[in-house]
């Protein structure tokens, strides 16, 4: 890999980091979508890099906002999140030996989905729904967490239509996606290691995103919270057309 591949993984890491510090969301499915639509870096290498990226951002912008939480929804979740992140691992690890380009396509549908659907504005629900269906999205978001890296369609979905402040929403997910990001690394390190450069892709990372993340709960930007959404679901929508066009040409 040449220098300005490294150098150009990092400015998507940063904008990633961006994105899910102002919206609890974004992250993974940037950082992989942008990443697998250029084709600098496999899915299972980048799944790595962003899983461990995510408990950096987490660590950091979580500690002075766990009072925002609903522990009750978010235990729930979890509950279905983690067993199913490392089912995920390990349908990832046979995926991409046998089909390639097959994850490829079902990466980019997950990431045209759920831009479509956070663009389409869901209405929001009057009230909280049932724990059973916080453990089934929970269930489901740490499926793709584990296959993906990508945890957030599901989840982000699911919240964004309950009756909840944009604090609580927005802390839940990040704890969610830390939970989700340290099952999966967790596993992956005990049974397979990570695969080949990606402590030191993460370490590298690091800093970067924790100045990042700082930053952005110092100095909001100016844009609107609603603005900034609606260009990370455009930016979803063209990730997820661009790697569905990619494999469907590989597979044809």
């Amino acid at each position: 890999m040449s220098l300005i591949s490294p150098l150009l993984l990092l400015l998507i890491i940063v904008i990633g980091t961006y994105f899910q510090t102002i919206t609890g969301f974004g992250l993974a499915m940037i950082v992989i979508g942008i990443n697998s639509a250029v084709g600098l870096t496999s899915v299972p290498f980048i799944a790595s890099v962003v899983s461990l990226v995510s408990l950096v951002n987490s660590g950091v912008a979580l500690p002075k906002h766990l009072h925002h939480i609903d522990w009750r929804l978010a235990n729930t979740t979890l509950l279905g999140v983690i067993p199913a992140s490392v089912l995920g691992v390990v349908l990832l690890n046979f995926l991409n030996a046998q089909a390639t380009s097959i994850l490829e396509f079902l990466l980019g549908c997950v990431i045209g989905y759920s831009g479509i659907n956070f663009a389409l504005r869901p209405r929001q629900h009057k009230e909280v729904s049932s724990l059973r269906s916080f453990f089934s999205v929970g269930f489901i978001s740490g499926l793709c967490g584990g296959l993906f890296g990508i945890p957030g369609p599901p989840v982000i979905f699911h919240l964004y239509r309950q009756p909840l402040s944009l604090a609580v929403t927005r802390n839940m997910l990040l704890l969610i996606f830390a939970c989700t990001a340290f099952s999966r690394s967790l596993y992956e390190f005990i049974t397979t290691g990570f695969p080949d450069g990606t402590l030191t892709t993460t370490l590298l990372a690091v800093p970067c995103v924790a100045v990042v993340t700082m930053l952005t709960q110092r100095f909001p930007p100016p844009l609107s919270v609603e603005t900034v959404r609606r260009i990370t679901f455009g930016t979803l929508i063209l990730i997820g057309i661009s790697l569905i066009v990619r494999s469907l040409s590989a597979l044809l």
